[in-house]
C-alpha cells in the first residue's frame, strides 16, 4: 500500500475558477513530483464595483510519500 500526502494550495486567476485550480496544480507541480489527484475544497472571489476581479480556489493536492 502506498502512503499519500495531501497539502492545500491556493490558486488564483483573473479568468475563472477552473483556471485558478489549474494554476494551483501547475505551481504545486514545480516542487512536488507525481501529483496523483486534486480536490477543490473551496471557491471564492474578490469583487470590485460589482464585478469579479479574481477567482480563487483552495485545492487539496495528493501525491505519494517517497520512501528512501
Amino acid at each position: 500500500m502506498t502512503a499519500v500526502k495531501i497539502i492545500k494550495v491556493l490558486g488564483t486567476s483573473e479568468e475563472s475558477w477552473e483556471d485558478a485550480a489549474r494554476e494551483a496544480v501547475e505551481q504545486a507541480s514545480e516542487t512536488i513530483e507525481n501529483i496523483s489527484g486534486i480536490e477543490v475544497e473551496d471557491w471564492t472571489a474578490n469583487v470590485e464595483n460589482g464585478q469579479i476581479t479574481d477567482y480563487k480556489t483552495t485545492v487539496e493536492v495528493a501525491f505519494p510519500v517517497r520512501h528512501e
